[in-house]
């Protein structure tokens, strides 16, 4: 800030979040603390590179007045940031029937007992301002979502310990069924093979049988005719 006898002025240094392909604009405040009307005039060493608006005007008794400086889109970065661009600020007192429109190069020629103050304004480039990280919004945001994502953890870890117990039961029934299987299985032949020697037993049986009963026969057979002979 520059306190003159005419004007203050903020800042001194034009600050440009500088951006390639991308117009950017600061502002410059006039304040007049005085009684007085007071002219300004605003000039650069690069008019080409920057549009000033309003380049020239009267800033009225106790009241301030904004000045709009906008740096054209620039296709180049520039050399570890620097700009050696300068402006200059001109101030006079005009009378108060002055009209803005009016103001003119020859209202700062320097003349005896004319005061005309001036100004020197640098230009500075600064790294444009970083979007806000997530976690860097709010550590109570940060904290908020935190049980959130400690519930889906469980809730995730839960559903694939369920899954995993019902694949594990479904192995373990499989399992249980196939041994049942196997078991069912060697039970069967081991009646098979009973059966086969029952039936095997039972056919022996029967042929003892018969050829013990045809013994008998014969024997009694043999018995009568015997003693029929000896009659």
């Amino acid at each position: 800030m520059s306190t003159g006898e005419l004007l203050r002025i903020d800042p001194l240094d034009l600050k440009f979040p500088f951006e390639l392909r991308k117009q950017i604009s600061c502002s410059i405040q006039l304040s007049n603390g005085s009684e007085n009307h007071v002219a300004f005039k605003v000039k650069t060493t690069n008019p080409k590179k920057y549009c000033v608006r309003p380049n020239t005007g009267l800033v009225l008794p106790r009241s301030t007045c904004d000045i709009i400086v906008t740096m054209q889109a620039q296709k180049e970065m520039p050399p570890d940031m620097q700009c050696k661009d300068k402006f200059l600020l001109q101030s006079v007192i005009a009378s108060p029937d002055t009209n803005p429109k009016e103001i003119s190069s020859e209202m700062f020629n320097k003349e005896a007992g004319k005061l005309v103050e001036e100004c020197k304004l640098k230009v500075v480039y600064v790294s444009p301002p970083q979007p806000p990280s997530p976690v860097a919004e709010g550590s109570e945001e940060g904290l908020s979502q935190s049980p959130t994502l400690t519930e889906n953890g469980f809730e995730a870890a839960r559903s694939f310990s369920d899954s995993l117990d019902k694949s594990s039961e479904g192995k373990s029934l499989i399992t249980k069924l196939t041994e049942e299987k196997v078991a069912a299985d060697q039970r069967n032949n081991r009646l098979r093979q009973e059966l086969e020697l029952l039936k095997r037993d039972t056919h022996k049986s029967r042929n003892g049988g018969v050829s013990f009963m045809f013994v008998i026969i014969v024997g009694l057979l043999g018995v009568i005719l015997g003693y029929i002979v000896k009659k």
